[in-house]
Order: C-alpha cells, then structure tokens, then sequence
C-alpha cells in the first residue's frame, strides 16, 4: 500500500441522499416557431436578397436549441434565395486550427445535414481597422467576404469578469468574429479591461462589416430556452445590456450554502468556458469578480472527468483542488494550453492534485476541508454545472433539504458505489 492509500484509505464517507432542486421556470414551448416568427416579424430578412452569401456564427458552448436557431436561421434564408454558411465564430478553442473548430460545432449537433447549410471553416483572419483605443480589428476571411453575417450566441454571465457586457453578442462579435487572432487582441491586457475591448473591437465591427442583426438566446436555470430576441446590428449595443442582467436572474444555483466538499463528475469546454459554471460555484480565476453575499462557499472542490465533448481541453482544472488520472490522462495540451495562451490566464490550465480514482479524490477532498469531525462533512455532488437540479448531498444536509421549500428529497441515504477500481458506478 502507498503512503497516499494509508493515508486516505481511512477517511469516512458520508452517507448521501439524492435531491431535486427547483428554480423559476420561464420557458418557450416551440422555439423553432418563435424564432421563425421573430425574423419576419421585425424585419430583419427584409435585406436578404437571392443570391446573397450570409455567414452565420458557430460558437463552441454547450446551448441547448443552438443547432436548432442555426437551422431556422438558414432555412428562413434559404426560402429568399440566400447562400447561407455557419463559420466557427471561436478564439482558440479546438486547438486553434479550422480542422478542431469544425469538430467542435459538430459535436454540439451543427452538423450541414441537419443545419442545412455548408461549415466553412478557416483561421485566417482580415484586419478591417483600429479602434479608437488602438486594438486591430480582425475578421473571420469568409465572414469578412460574405454579403452579410447574423451574429448568433446566449447571452449570460461570464465566469472571469463583470460588466454590462459579458458573454453574448458583442462578446461573439469582438472574439468570435476574429477567431484566435481576434481573441488574442482583445484578451493581452488582461480581464481587468475586457469589457472596454470587447465593446471598441464591436463598435469597429460594426461600422465597418455588414453586420445584418443579431439572434440573442436566454436559457433558464435548467438549460431550457426561454427568451429568443433578434435584434438589428444598429440596437445590439443598446438591447443587450438589460438581457445582461435578465440573464442573471436566471442562473441556476446551489441551495446549500456553505459547503465543505464539492464533487463534480465532470468538466468541459461544452459546459462552460472553464470546464464548469464559475457563477454556480463560486471559485473564481481572476480578481475581476467580486463575490456577493450569496455567493456559492466551497472550501474543496474535486472534478472526477473530462466530458467526451472537450475532446482533451481540461481548461478549468487548475482553478480546482482534485482531479483522477482518468481525467489527467485525457488532459490534452494542444488542445488545452491555446485558450490558456490566448486568455492570458495560466493558472486555469495548471494541473491540481491528480488522485488514482473517485475514492481517492473524495476522501482528499474530505481530508483537506479542515474541520473538526470529517464526519460532518458536508458535501454535495452533481454530475456536472449543466445539471445543477439533481444532487446527492451528505446525509447530514437532509434536515435542511426537508426544510427548504425548493429542495424535494428524493431517496434515502444511502452509501456511494464503487467499482473495483475505486471509481463510482
């Protein structure tokens, strides 16, 4: 036995009941329809003539009816005798090459069978000005050439920053648009000045490509459509602030509160930008988010995986405590260090302590949370952040569970399963 096994292999595991969460739940019955109805009611495919080439984003999240917007989107044009094509709208992410881009938005289901319409996907970029702060614009070579772009992307909080803007349109306009040089530009000062860049490197855009509007997605706490808005090129500055806000209404959260113990089955690029939802939570990576009063408090978090659909990208590893070899060993370099390079922000893609297994993750965790009787620990696990409503939680939390008027007890306690390996069934 190694000195790492005696000294964990005696560290108590709690008990663990299994919970549903409840959250506000706005949602759209039929988003293909109110996304149809949206574009011809506004006017927005009023400029679309036959003919024309219309480049439509990709980006590389996890959005739940994204394929689905991109499809009505080009059949809406096709039916006006448009040339549509979606282009990887993406910094660095797959390795920073057209090759892995393409892989990554057909892995979330954009696929030119279902879509309807061809990927063209490139890194080469045309710098189309300078800002007024002196950020060189660059944009995507055949977004640049096309007759038309529609900027498509869910608006929500960002994980590394605050600000009226942060993850959405202009955030897809300022980096999506100018693919891994793009993302570069506006991340070298660091996230301190994001918002001010992302804004200049839009603004720029936005005079000088013909931007024609703007589909902007809002998702509920439990990852379902709930708000689709088209916005016109010339409103997206204006309209998205308030989504801005709105969107934060709607995020998901933990309803035990403080932890000692965090344990996340998975991470990956698809779910969020740091492999896990920062906002739920609540372990930040840069000084640039200041914590509210109910901020999520855990003291040890372990991630046991990397998702399928990260294809190796373990971004988001080194903001954690724990993680398995299975997870060390899928931690691909060459996929994961270029958003680490190009963000400007190492300790994200750093490697935390790397356990033989799930028990041994777990009992580290447990061991390193520093209280008086690891007994009470009190622990949470979750799949993932994408599916923050069904929990297991430590049977010591089942008081409060049974008190909190958004928390339904689903089974009792019982003990976590283990494979022969020591990883969870």
């Amino acid at each position: 036995m190694s000195f790492i096994d005696d000294v964990l292999g005696s560290i108590p595991l709690p008990r663990v009941v299994k919970v549903r969460q409840a959250f506000p739940r706005p949602i759209i019955d039929d988003v293909a329809a109110t996304l149809s109805e949206s574009l011809t009611s506004n006017g927005a495919l009023i400029q679309i003539r036959p003919g024309m080439r219309i480049a439509i984003t990709a980006g590389s999240r996890g959005v739940t009816d994204y394929a689905l917007a991109l499809k009505v989107i080009a059949d809406e044009l096709k039916k006006r005798g448009a040339e549509p094509f979606i282009f990887p709208a993406m910094g660095s992410h797959g390795g920073a090459t057209a090759e892995g881009q393409t892989h990554i938005v057909e892995g979330l289901g954009v696929t030119e069978e279902y879509v309807g319409a061809p990927i063209v996907s490139c890194m080469e970029t045309v710098q189309i000005g300078t800002t007024d702060n002196g950020l060189p614009v660059h944009v995507d070579r055949h977004a640049w050439e096309a007759d038309g772009i529609i900027i498509v992307n869910r608006i929500k909080p960002h994980v590394s920053f605050r600000g009226a803007y942060e993850s959405g349109l202009v955030k897809m306009i300022a980096i999506g648009l100018g693919k891994q040089r793009g993302a570069e530009i506006c991340h070298q000062y660091g996230f301190g000045v994001m918002e001010e860049n992302m804004v200049a490197l839009a603004i720029t855009c936005l005079q000088r490509c013909n931007i024609l509007f703007g589909v902007a997605l809002l998702e509920n706490a439990y990852h379902e459509t709930c708000k689709v808005e088209v916005i016109g090129a010339q409103d997206i500055l204006d309209a998205e602030p308030a989504l801005q806000v709105e969107s934060k209404t709607l995020l998901p959260r933990i309803h035990f509160n403080p932890l000692d113990v965090l344990i996340i089955d998975e991470i990956g690029k698809n779910i969020a930008g740091t492999g896990f939802d920062n906002n739920i939570v609540g372990r930040f990576h840069t000084p640039y988010v200041t914590p509210s009063p109910d901020t999520q408090r855990v003291t040890r978090i372990a991630a046991l995986d990397l998702s399928a659909d990260t294809h190796g990208n373990g971004n988001g590893l080194g903001i954690l405590d724990f993680t398995t070899r299975r997870a060390f060993e899928k931690f691909d370099f060459e996929q994961t260090y270029p958003n680490s390079l190009t963000s400007t922000v190492p300790v994200s893609v750093k490697i935390p302590m790397v356990l033989s297994s799930d028990l041994r993750a777990i009992q580290a965790a447990i061991k390193t949370c520093n209280i008086a009787d690891i007994r009470q620990v009190r622990l949470a696990r979750s799949r993932n952040t994408l599916c923050i409503d069904q929990m297991e939680i430590s049977e010591n939390l089942l008081p409060e569970a049974e008190r909190h008027q958004y928390v339904e007890v689903l089974s009792d306690p019982y003990n976590l399963s283990f494979d022969e390996k020591g990883n969870l069934f």
